[in-house]
């Protein structure tokens, strides 16, 4: 059956997706349902599996069986680039900077995807510094990617991410290694993304996540335990005991 892209229809669609390595059930039967405009987080313990998911859904990881479906197309046998292409911007877990260029080449590579065709070294200076300064990095552009804070270079690599103009922007562990002054203003960057962008976020700070998140998806043993708001995450016994400890 074909699927439905409409004003409706969910952005992202995982159908059955799993990952296998070996004999560990790292993804298992993943069906997830993403909303345009939604900020939807992922959370649960280490080894749930929440990496591996992203990981299939931008491409990264190939899936060993099920579907992922991006604006009502199936794109489970694309390459990354291809994906990128249609509009997935992926940050790591761990930050993947180009840390022997400066803030404004890293960004700059993005950015120049998407500047129309003639587009000039004025635009794509504009297009960058503006992306700099939108996630907090104001003035940095000269500066060289290996000396900033590691806190820095994760906002850094927002800013790529932000640079590829993102219809879903995925985010892994994004506040690792903020300070809390940073975290609020990630915070307000995160909501100020979201009026034109989807946002999947991986996030272990439960403060950022029941502050940000529309919906939140809880994995466990590599399938998902519960969904709802983080209200109703916040209530459920079953989350309460394999990871909020309560």
């Amino acid at each position: 059956m074909a699927a439905v892209n409409g004003p409706e229809a969910p952005l992202l669609t995982t159908a059955g997706l799993s990952r296998r390595f070996g004999g560990l059930r790292a993804v298992d039967a993943v069906d997830l349902s993403v909303k345009r405009g939604e900020i939807r987080a992922v959370i649960g313990p280490n080894g749930a599996g929440k990496t591996t998911l992203v990981g299939m859904i931008c491409g990264r990881i190939q899936s060993s069986a099920g579907r992922v479906l991006f604006e009502g197309e199936d794109i489970t046998d694309l390459r990354p680039w291809s994906r990128v292409e249609r509009g997935i911007a992926y940050t790591f877990q761990i930050t993947s900077v180009f840390q022997n260029l400066t803030c404004f080449d890293n960004v700059a590579l993005a950015a120049q995807r998407e500047l129309p065709r003639g587009a000039g070294a004025d635009e794509l200076a504009q297009k960058v510094e503006a992306t700099l300064a939108q996630v907090g990095l104001a003035g940095r552009g000269p500066v060289l990617a290996s000396t900033l804070p590691y806190g820095h270079q994760r906002l850094l690599e927002v800013a790529i991410g932000l640079a590829l103009a993102p219809k879903l922007l995925i985010l892994d562990e994004p506040t690792q290694g903020l300070s809390e002054e940073e975290i609020v203003g990630f915070c307000a960057l995160i909501r100020e993304i979201a009026e034109e962008a989807t946002v999947l976020l991986i996030e272990h700070n439960m403060p950022v996540v029941m502050e940000l998140a529309h919906r939140v998806t809880v994995m466990n043993n590599g399938a998902i335990l519960a969904e709802g708001t983080p209200a109703e995450i916040r209530a459920n016994p079953e989350v309460q005991r394999a990871y909020l400890g309560t």
